[in-house]
């Protein structure tokens, strides 16, 4: 019988989640720029802008993964630290020249007040405890130090949401076509249409050590940079 993989569910135990992407690491970067057209890149891009790292800054990407959003950080100057759950997905990224530490999101292995700024890319949502993971975000972070989160979202034009809705579905059998644990997609899938939308997760942040917590839409919401200052 074929291996159809592992498939971590809606109550993302940790360990579940760990083996899933230790799975899809080896094509996990080629199946994103499939599946996404290709404006991957452009989102990484914008995440960096908003980011507005200075040389000699210290950088957290938190869910790193192959480190590729690290790499992209990284053109800034600033020193940028990949952090991610799965050794898996660190290992895949192995030939990234950016540092790389494994490390649980819920407890992160750094001192109080060590980054300048934190990010995190589409991983936010398949932490187990999300909330428990921007306040140790907000512990790891100098005071007056920035975060961005990038994640997808909810889609603000309804015609473009309807059709959205129908990608999602059709995604388990789309990545069927390259990756390789297809079967991981259908959780992703699961996981994006369960997040919450642009607004309440402004909220959430805003009580979990941080403030001023604001959005801007990319791709018509598809996905959305939540950025916010941790209080001096």
């Amino acid at each position: 019988m074929a291996n159809k993989g592992i498939k971590a569910t809606l109550d993302k135990q940790p360990i579940d989640v760990a083996r899933m992407f230790d799975q899809v690491g080896k094509k996990y970067d080629i199946t994103n720029t499939v599946l996404t057209l290709g404006i991957d890149a452009h989102w990484r891009r914008r995440t960096r802008e908003r980011l507005a790292l200075k040389p000699g800054e210290l950088v957290l990407d938190l869910a790193a993964g192959t480190a590729v959003s690290t790499t992209e950080l990284a053109k800034s100057g600033a020193t940028c630290i990949a952090c991610d759950f799965s050794l898996g997905m660190l290992a895949a990224g192995k030939h990234r020249d950016v540092p790389k530490v494994a490390g649980d999101g819920m407890q992160l292995p750094f001192p109080d007040n060590t980054f300048d700024a934190v990010t995190i890319s589409y991983g936010l949502r398949n932490i187990h405890d999300h909330e428990s993971a921007i306040r140790e975000l907000a512990r790891v972070t100098k005071p007056g130090g920035r975060l961005c989160i990038a994640e997808f979202s909810t889609p603000i034009v309804p015609i473009f949401a309807q059709a959205y809705s129908l990608v999602l579905r059709a995604l388990p059998a789309i990545a069927r076509a390259v990756s390789s644990n297809p079967t991981a997609y259908e959780y992703l899938a699961d996981s994006i249409r369960a997040w919450p939308d642009q607004e309440e997760l402004a909220r959430r942040i805003n009580r979990n050590g941080w403030e001023g917590a604001g959005w801007q839409n990319l791709t018509f919401g598809i996905v959305a940079l939540h950025s916010a200052v941790k209080p001096s």
